[in-house]
């Protein structure tokens, strides 16, 4: 494995030793003996610098990032972020879904560098690489001392997760909520069980995520959702995209954002291996409509949005702006909620 190379410098290009990230006397590896955690290695490490710039290059809407964790137990075979842990020499496959880097210092070194006069209080996106509430999070939880950190300097922020341990943490969000814009978003690309329990294995089910939604809705915080990924063949089907639709609205998520499945090096080859040995008949039919890169022909992305928003409409909610945050009214609860609790994987 590397470490020492891993720089803080644009678009992930290598840094000089005395400004790398962290190096190989900042690593612990550690193993624990527990059911959820069992084929599980973590890496333990104290970053040096923990808000990423992202590249001027990139589609996102949102110039800066936290990143608590690398590498993700949800195991989502269509993850773009496996290419990441190539980085490091390790695998981009099963590789990623069990060996865990973990930044133990996250929470303090966040605080100090939100206190530096060079930060001026930009915008933080979380969960877009791997989830910040992903299973390592019961563990090592990272998120409060974050989440504290953006609260006591009132810097607005976003978080997208498929992870219900959000909820643990109702509190510290509408704290911050009182100060600060916040935006939160949950990503469920589909409802189709049989799909989920292939392609994302290691997460909560479409409807525990769904519940994420409700139970934040109860105690007057909007939540969106985005609708991600939309698998060709697999998750398209008009009465697939109606019955995600209306679960969405259901859920009385205040927003529905389609994407179809992106396909980046590292994770174009981990899914396609996937592809082969559960549907081999649809490996053709990939290749070509992925011939020209990453992402799906524009044609049949604008098919997907313009049916999902017309869904939207007809179940009364509608798109939201991609990486826009919004300010979370102050939750008092339902009358006579008890307060909410860790929602479970099925």
């Amino acid at each position: 494995m590397r470490w020492d190379h891993l720089g803080d410098t644009p678009g992930g290009a290598t840094a000089p030793a005395d400004i790398t990230l962290f190096g190989t006397d900042a690593v612990t590896t550690r193993t624990f003996d527990t059911p959820e955690f069992r084929g599980i290695t973590f890496h333990e490490v104290r970053a040096r610098s923990i808000l990423n710039r992202v590249p001027g290059a990139s589609r996102m809407p949102f110039e800066w990032t936290v990143n608590p964790y690398r590498g993700c137990t949800h195991a989502c075979v269509y993850c773009f972020a496996r290419k990441s842990h190539s980085y490091l020499d390790l695998d981009t496959g099963l590789g990623f879904d069990s060996q865990i880097v973990v930044k133990v210092n996250a929470p303090e070194l966040l605080a100090r560098q939100l206190a530096s006069a060079r930060w001026q209080g930009a915008h933080i996106a979380m969960g877009t690489n791997v989830d910040c509430y992903q299973r390592a999070e019961g563990r090592y939880r990272l998120m409060p001392g974050i989440l504290t950190a953006l609260r006591d300097r009132a810097n607005p922020f976003s978080i997208l997760t498929k992870g219900t341990l959000i909820l643990r943490d109702l509190e510290l969000l509408t704290q911050a909520a009182r100060v600060a814009e916040v935006g939160i978003s949950v990503s469920v690309g589909f409802t189709d069980e049989e799909l989920w329990r292939t392609v994302e294995p290691g997460t909560p089910s479409p409807q525990r995520r769904l519940d994420v939604v409700r139970v934040l809705g109860e105690y007057g915080i909007d939540c969106g959702v985005l609708m991600a990924p939309v698998v060709p063949f697999l998750g398209d089907r008009p009465e697939q995209l109606r019955e995600t639709v209306r679960a969405v609205a259901e859920a009385g998520a205040s927003s529905v954002t389609p994407l179809v499945l992106h396909l980046r090096p590292g994770a174009r080859e981990w899914f396609m291996r996937w592809l082969r040995e559960h549907h081999p008949g649809l490996v053709g039919r990939y290749e070509r409509m992925y011939a020209s890169g990453a992402y799906a022909p524009t044609w049949y992305q604008r098919r997907i949005t313009r049916q999902v928003h017309e869904l939207a409409a007809e179940f009364g909610i509608g798109p939201a702006h991609r990486g826009a945050s919004r300010r979370i009214p102050l939750p008092e609860g339902p009358a006579g909620a008890a307060a909410p609790e860790q929602l479970t994987f099925l």
